[in-house]
């Protein structure tokens, strides 16, 4: 009978199927007497054996984890339950569907068991079968929670780091919506004065007019206008029913209003003031739901968008295009990248830069210099 090989003790061979070298270390046995192993797999056997003695080096010092101890499905379970806590509720949602697309292949797979190659042909066929965004998504996920676990220890390398999502030529998944043209933000604009209920009117004035999301806009209260400096403060958002901070530490700014819409804002606080008899308290919403104590519902800004555009006869809009229009309009008249950043509320002109490249890359087409008609021109006397 051969005898076992004792726990931290490894080996190195050639692997003929492979025709590669292939350094393997035992990390004990099972309950059933199945040995639990690592391995990699080397071009050569001084690369296999430098392997093996970092493996080797981390399991005596306690550092290597034994990849029987948890699957992918009971990692992303924890992860899952620390984020419900962390992020909002519509963010824990597409965390949720996002690993229902993942777990039901490999969730029974040990964490140490999992390769590039799994995600790779989990991406490969997410490409398939979903949109490109959707299989970044995902891909996102999957290596923040690799990501988590390696950090503490629980893997040796994050399968998910060698493996990106390419995508379609020609795909702009990149772009956060479609942005209105001039002639139907005018449009658009001129509609919302003479909508009915002043208040989606103007919440989506704001949107267009300064590139608030939606949560900002529903949980804006009157302290947060300053109608004498013309200005208006994020410090909240209202989402699926309850207050949360914004975004991101980015997203609390201090915007200029636009003179036209701050000429609407002025007479909406006159409207306001006549209505209660009074100044309208610091604390009051903005725009008040039925229900005076809660902003107006999340959905009724898209549902009344969805109407309008359709009495217009523009093509379907989305609340958040609108917050989009912004960001491109502002691009596309010079504003730096780093000032549309800001106003944004992004966390970084990085991200700014990732949404609106179509926008830059267009203007850039126009800065064309012609350096003969440069040289041709008379040069002014001293």
């Amino acid at each position: 009978m051969a005898k076992k090989r004792g726990k931290g003790a490894g080996t190195t061979y050639f692997h003929k199927a492979s025709n590669r070298w292939c350094a393997e270390l035992n990390l004990g046995y099972d309950g059933d007497g199945k040995p639990l192993r690592v391995r990699s797999y080397h071009s050569t056997r001084k690369e296999a054996e430098g392997w093996l003695a970092e493996q080797v080096a981390l399991y005596h010092k306690g550092l290597l984890a034994d990849p029987s101890a948890i699957t992918l499905q009971e990692w992303a379970e924890r992860w899952l339950e620390r984020k419900r806590r962390e992020v909002r509720p519509r963010t824990f949602e597409s965390y949720q569907y996002e690993l229902g697309l993942v777990l039901p292949t490999l969730g029974k797979l040990p964490l140490q068991k999992i390769t590039p190659s799994h995600i790779r042909a989990l991406v490969d066929n997410l490409l398939q079968t979903r949109k490109p965004r959707t299989a970044r998504a995902v891909r996102t996920r999957l290596h923040a929670i690799f990501e988590e676990a390696l950090n503490l220890e629980v893997i040796h390398r994050n399968p998910v780091s060698p493996v990106k999502v390419k995508l379609p030529r020609g795909s702009t998944t990149d772009r956060a919506g479609r942005s209105l043209e001039a002639h139907e933000a005018a449009a658009l604009l001129t509609a919302l004065d003479t909508y009915k209920d002043e208040r989606i009117a103007l919440s989506l004035r704001l949107m267009l007019n300064l590139g608030l999301r939606v949560g900002e806009t529903l949980g804006l209260q009157w302290q947060d206008l300053d109608l004498e400096a013309g200005t208006l403060t994020i410090r909240r958002a209202w989402s699926d029913g309850r207050l949360t901070e914004p975004k991101t530490p980015s997203s609390r700014r201090t915007l200029p209003v636009p003179h036209s819409t701050l000429e609407r804002l002025r007479a909406y606080h006159a409207m306001w003031e006549d209505r209660l008899g009074e100044t309208p308290p610091a604390t009051l919403w903005l725009f008040p739901g039925n229900d005076p104590t809660r902003p107006l519902d999340y959905r009724a800004p898209a549902h009344a968008l969805r109407r309008i555009v359709k009495a217009l006869g523009i093509p379907p809009l989305r609340v958040h295009d609108l917050r989009h229009s912004y960001g491109s309009h502002l691009l596309a008249n010079g504003a730096p990248l780093e000032l549309v950043s800001e106003r944004m509320g992004h966390a970084n002109a990085n991200i700014t830069l990732s949404i609106y490249r179509h926008v830059l890359e267009h203007e850039r087409q126009g800065w064309v210099v012609d350096v003969e008609t440069l040289l041709s021109r008379p040069r002014a006397k001293a």
